[in-house]
């Protein structure tokens, strides 16, 4: 009897995730980071972020490149629309941390994924952010996450899949419970 072992790579390293976890257990104020994001007014309801520095691992890091993104609002709101809105920003982060995990959690587990599409909906009633009604509240009531993926597993395991992105997402842990923001003026 002849078998061959098929090669799982979804092009994420488990060996170098494991290996930074077992690392951290031995010393885990490393794994206290602080990500930052530098945001520059331009004009109207228009402004550019860059994201180029954080800390972690006990000193400052750097990305490869300075990353920037501009965000504004659509024409329906008087606004010159040269950006996705703040609020989709969100959408896009929730997308990208939950296909990251399972991607992530697919090879850890030995599956290769074909393709794995995530369409995220947020609900907006925009009469709280214009101040019609003070009962409404500013953000979103719900947020819908749908997920086609195609892979060799079975129904079950692609759901455990995604259930076990959700639980160590951390855009859908910052959605899904109380964090404590401090703005304050410099």
């Amino acid at each position: 009897m002849h078998t061959t072992t098929q090669q799982i790579d979804n092009g994420v390293n488990v060996t170098a995730l494991l290996g930074a976890r077992e690392a951290l257990t031995q010393a885990p104020e490393a794994a206290r980071f602080i990500w930052r994001a530098h945001c520059d007014w331009i004009r109207g309801t228009h402004s550019q972020i860059a994201v180029e520095d954080f800390h972690g691992l006990g000193e400052t890091q750097r990305h490869r490149s300075r990353f920037t993104y501009q965000a504004d609002h659509p024409e329906v709101f008087a606004a010159q629309d040269h950006g996705p809105t703040p609020v989709e920003y969100v959408l896009v982060g929730l997308a990208a941390c939950l296909t990251a995990g399972v991607a992530a959690v697919a090879q850890h587990r030995g599956i290769q994924l074909r393709s794995v599409k995530a369409m995220v909906e947020g609900d907006m009633d925009i009469q709280g952010i214009l101040g019609m009604d003070p009962e409404v509240r500013n953000g979103f009531d719900d947020i819908r996450v749908t997920f086609e993926i195609d892979a060799d597993a079975s129904r079950a395991d692609i759901e455990a899949l995604l259930a076990q992105s959700q639980k160590r997402s951390a855009v859908y842990d910052l959605l899904t419970n109380p964090t404590y923001v401090k703005v304050e003026l410099k």
